[in-house]
């Protein structure tokens, strides 16, 4: 599989003076594959040390944090000899088990030995809550990975003729039956298999949404297990209540997160850090409501209104329950469901781009799906629906309101482009979301 992170970290490679670099991302989605790949690719040795897997590595750090010391003693045990700094890659994999390998960071950065330092934690943002243990702020880069984006997904199952004919299209040109179909068809498989790695490889191993729908299932337990092993024992069942919640409160029409619909009697103050362990752990994102869009959009974000979305869609639909031939077949009474699922895959996309968008809500009950800014200080909307319709009375108010020079309706239409007013309106087909860069950055 091709992960677009790969370019990032080439660069972090070529830099002059580079820091160690963290990359974090939720349980499974390919953080320890994308360190190994690619030292595999560019160094002429790797050397990895799993914190987790090997306990004992913590001792080498509690004696003290002198770098030239800890590389001659990990060289050392792995391979009779110090590690050299110019050739070696090496990686930290599950840091957050060893505060003191965390500390450490910063005497790599410090040291001058210009290390080529990785450093991975599924559960890092938690452990160290939960630990105690400050992380040495301004002393490594970052990086954040996530489940394959459609994109990636797309050209893991083979359609990367069709992603190399669409990003040379003009931005604005009718996309033909010949390249719409197939890629409806990759958009539909990525809502029911998701971006997870291992899913995916089931999937391209076996050509069997049996044989993904099996590795979900165990992803999903195993994220449960999480919750028991990581969670402070008081919100072990709150953050289970919650998981279990989201599905739920998405398929209502106003699909606000409301506390008290997780749990009879529960109240907000109760489940808030609950919550906050999921996102932490990168499991869930939280949308809070805008009322006035104004910049900055955190300035004015409400964060008692907020919508809850899962970190993949796979991973949703069989938290959900949900049997992949719904979603193929899309049978009468999936509708409400299936604009959920279309709303979290955009969710995901934003997420992926780096984007962290709000929704916005009026007081007669108008919204709009998604609000994000871009560029010169402007705030786009864009309106989500799984279908060709397109009519979005929300999203009308809205421009009307605020007339926005930019616009998005992201749904299974094709694409166009209108003017409203001040408004520049693109009609977006959900399989080109990952264009979305390109469309915000061009002008009229």
């Amino acid at each position: 599989m091709q992960r677009t992170a790969m370019k990032s970290l080439t660069a972090w490679k070529e830099k002059k003076r580079r820091k160690p670099l963290l990359i974090t991302g939720c349980r499974q989605c390919g953080k320890t594959w994308l360190m190994t790949e690619f030292g595999r690719r560019y160094f002429q040795k790797t050397l990895v040390f799993n914190f987790e897997k090997e306990p004992a590595l913590a001792e080498i750090f509690r004696y003290d944090l002198d770098p030239k010391r800890i590389l001659r003693e990990l060289g050392t045990l792995r391979e009779g000899k110090p590690i050299d700094p110019a050739r070696t890659l090496v990686v930290f994999d599950e840091i957050q088990q060893s505060p003191e390998a965390v500390t450490s960071i910063k005497y790599f950065e410090e040291s001058g030995l210009n290390l080529f330092l990785l450093c991975a934690g599924s559960l890092l943002g938690v452990e160290l809550k939960r630990k105690s243990v400050s992380f040495p702020v301004g002393k490594a880069d970052r990086l954040k990975l996530y489940p394959l984006s459609f994109r990636e997904f797309t050209r893991a199952l083979g359609g990367g003729k069709y992603l190399d004919l669409l990003r040379d299209f003009d931005l604005f040109r009718e996309i033909p039956a010949s390249i719409a179909e197939p890629m409806r068809r990759f958009l539909k498989l990525y809502l029911v298999i998701g971006g997870m790695p291992e899913a995916v490889q089931a999937y391209l191993d076996t050509n069997d949404l049996r044989e993904a729908d099996l590795v979900l299932d165990r992803i999903v337990q195993d994220l449960r297990n999480d919750f028991s092993h990581y969670a402070d024992p008081v919100n072990v069942l709150r953050i289970a209540s919650i998981w279990d919640s989201v599905p739920k409160q998405m398929a209502k029409e106003n699909n606000k997160f409301v506390f008290s619909q997780v749990k009879s009697g529960a109240r907000a103050r109760d489940l808030e850090d609950a919550l906050q362990w999921l996102a932490d752990a990168g499991l869930v994102y939280r949308l809070e409501k805008v009322s006035v869009p104004r910049i900055p959009l955190s300035a004015c974000a409400d964060a008692a209104f907020f919508k809850v979305y899962l970190h993949d869609v796979g991973v949703l639909r069989r938290n959900a329950r949900v049997a992949y031939e719904t979603v193929l077949a899309e049978p009468e009474g999936f509708a409400a469901f299936k604009g959920a699922f279309a709303e979290n895959y955009c969710m995901t996309e934003l997420a992926a781009q780096g984007i962290r968008p709000y929704y916005w809500r009026n007081k007669n009950s108008a919204e709009v799906d998604f609000l994000f800014e871009v560029g010169r200080n402007r705030v786009v909307p864009m309106e989500v629906k799984s279908a060709e319709n397109t009519k979005a009375k929300s999203f009308s108010v809205y421009c009307k309101q605020f007339a926005p020079p930019l616009g998005f309706k992201v749904s299974a239409k094709n694409m166009a482009m209108n003017r409203k007013g001040v408004t520049r309106e693109i009609s977006l087909p959900l399989y080109l979301l990952w264009k979305l860069p390109l469309y915000t950055e061009t002008e009229e």
